[in-house]
Parts: C-alpha cells; sequence; structure tokens
C-alpha cells in the first residue's frame, strides 16, 4: 500500500483508520458524502498534506472513479448501519450498502486497483446455530435488511475476486466501541442519563448477549490481515474475518459500566421480550481463533472500550446536538 482509498473517511470507525494510515506514513484520500460523517473527526488528518479529502457518493460512479485515480488499495467502510429502523426505509440499505459496493467495485476495475479490505458484520450470521459462531458457519435466514445488504456486498466482492483477479479482505465485525463513537448503545444510554439520570429505558429484557470490540483493537486487526496478504495466496483470492473479542456481556452488564462509572443507580424500565427490534439478535458472539492464530489479539476488554466512549462523549456532547440535526 502506498496510497489508500478511504469511503467512509468522516466516520467513526473511517476517521480513525485514516490517522493511523497517515501516521504510517502512506498516502490517503478520504471519501464521505457526510450524511453521518464529522469533518470535525479529520481535523488532524487535513494538517497533513498526504491527505485528500473529497465530498461525494458512492452512488455516483463516474465522480467515484475519478475520485480513486492513482490509488493502489480501497477501504471501503462507508455504509449504511441504521439496522433498527432499516425497514422504515429498506432501500436505503439496497442502495447505501449492496449497490455502493458495487460501484466501489466497478471503480476499483476502471482504475486498475485489484486490492480491497471490506467492512461487514456479525449481523450476517443472522441468529446463529453454532456460538460462538466461526466464518464458516452456514448462513441462516436473514433478520435485518442491513445484514442482507452486506451478505450481497460480501458476494460481489468474492465473484469480483474469481472472475476480475481481485484480492478482498472480508472483516465482520461485532459492535465497535471508543473515541468518535455516535451511535449505538452507550451513546442511546448516556442521552436518557443525561436527560433523565433518575430512569433508564431499556428495550428487550436486558438479558441480551452481544460481543463489542475497541476501535483502535479492530483498526490493528485490519491492517495486520490485509499486511499479512493472506488472500493473495488463498485459493478464492478472497479472505473473510470475524472480529471481536473473546468475551461477551448483557445488556445488563453494559447498564452497570456505565451507571458505575457515573455514580447513577437509576430505575430500569424494561419494554419486555428477548429483543429491542427487528433485527436485533439475542446472542451474538463471534469465533475469532482464526484472526488469533495469525497473531492478533485485542488490548481491551469490553468494559474498558465502554468506559472509554462514555468518557469521550462525556467530553464531547456536540456530537449529540449534531445528530439530531441528522
Amino acid at each position: 500500500m502506498q496510497k489508500v482509498f478511504v469511503t467512509g473517511a468522516a466516520g467513526f470507525i473511517g476517521s480513525h483508520l485514516a490517522d493511523r494510515l497517515l501516521a504510517d506514513g502512506l498516502a490517503v484520500v478520504g471519501w464521505d458524502n457526510f450524511s453521518t460523517g464529522q469533518e470535525r473527526f479529520l481535523e488532524g488528518a487535513l494538517k497533513q498534506t498526504r491527505f485528500t479529502l473529497l465530498r461525494g457518493d458512492n452512488l455516483d460512479l463516474s465522480a467515484l472513479s475519478a475520485a480513486m485515480k492513482g490509488c493502489d488499495f480501497v477501504f471501503h467502510l462507508a455504509a449504511n448501519a441504521d439496522v433498527r429502523f432499516g425497514t422504515e426505509h429498506p432501500r436505503k440499505d439496497l442502495e447505501q450498502n449492496t449497490i455502493a459496493t458495487f460501484n466501489v467495485l466497478e471503480a476499483m476495475r476502471a482504475n486498475g486497483i485489484k486490492r480491497l479490505a471490506f467492512s461487514s458484520t456479525g449481523s450476517t450470521y443472522g441468529e446463529a446455530a453454532v456460538i460462538p459462531t466461526p466464518e464458516d458457519a452456514p448462513f441462516p435466514v436473514q433478520t435485518s435488511l442491513y445484514g442482507a445488504s452486506k451478505v450481497a456486498g460480501e458476494g460481489l466482492i468474492a465473484a469480483y475476486g474469481e472472475g476480475f483477479g481481485f484480492e478482498g479482505y472480508i472483516f465482520r465485525f461485532v459492535s465497535i466501541l471508543g473515541e468518535r463513537y455516535t451511535h449505538g448503545h452507550v451513546f442511546d444510554f448516556y442521552q436518557q442519563l443525561i436527560e433523565h439520570p433518575a430512569w433508564l429505558r431499556i428495550l428487550g429484557d436486558g438479558s441480551q448477549r452481544k460481543s463489542y470490540l475497541y476501535v483502535q483493537d479492530c483498526i490493528d486487526a485490519m491492517l495486520h490481515v490485509v499486511r499479512l496478504a493472506t488472500a493473495a495466496t488463498a485459493k478464492h483470492c478472497t479472505q473473510v474475518y470475524n472480529l471481536g473479542t473473546t468475551e461477551y456481556v448483557q445488556v445488563n452488564d453494559s447498564i452497570r459500566y456505565l451507571c458505575g462509572a457515573l455514580g447513577l443507580k437509576p430505575e430500569r424500565h424494561y419494554t419486555g421480550g428477548d429483543r429491542g427490534w427487528i433485527g436485533d439478535n439475542p446472542f451474538i458472539f463471534l469465533d475469532t481463533r482464526k484472526i488469533q492464530a495469525t497473531g492478533w489479539k485485542p488490548k481491551l476488554t469490553i468494559e474498558q472500550g465502554i468506559i472509554r466512549t462514555l468518557r469521550w462523549l462525556e467530553a464531547n456532547r456536540w456530537v449529540y446536538e449534531t445528530r439530531k440535526g441528522k
């Protein structure tokens, strides 16, 4: 890698990735439509001459192809990640996730770029029958439009690997935590506790079991695998890696960590049931033995990641006002 193209560069994970690539001495072209991304997340990157920020949408294939010129690697992170409300705007997942991924692949083909890393999701496993869930688990019925759109994106990448010799790295994340986090359960719970510290509304019954990963551990994992170039020698040119920790917590555990750190004891109001919304799989825990066999392991526990996320949100309440305007 010498000049890297990052879609979703102004987002939570993308902005951290841009910072890391620049720190490693690489040139970076950041691409974002700013539907959820924040230019403030790129303040450090924008001070560097090796960074170029371009505003554009993945649905504009001609602009995307022009922007990618001269790059030799693509990190495709841009996506609509609104799992909870996916059924209210089903076309958004198709366009921003599946069609956008097709356009990224076509823009790469137009520019002779053959190497790609893709942010997929543990949601592709639906309600998995095998837990912890390995990469070769059979895909069940999809439980969210988001997960279905990511499965389609994965399929396109694998097919481009077979048809055009692309080298693809697919990373199926658990939920990511850390600085610049702007949506998810820690964001929502802290917002509630700002507004009414005496009580907390919790979707489901609080027993949902989830795994999480700190953002810097996520980036470490992606860069580690890409530099190993395992797909270059693989039979099918595409490698899939689960990214997560070797533990999981209940939603109730997350609440306990947050409230303990804030010194609060709110009354808990549960909506009931074993999930909060359509696609909220009650147990998500990925088998990460494949990537750990390469020498990577996470540095932070889930509890440490939750607390770091909370402390950043405490110091950056502006993100709540910004989200209201999106």
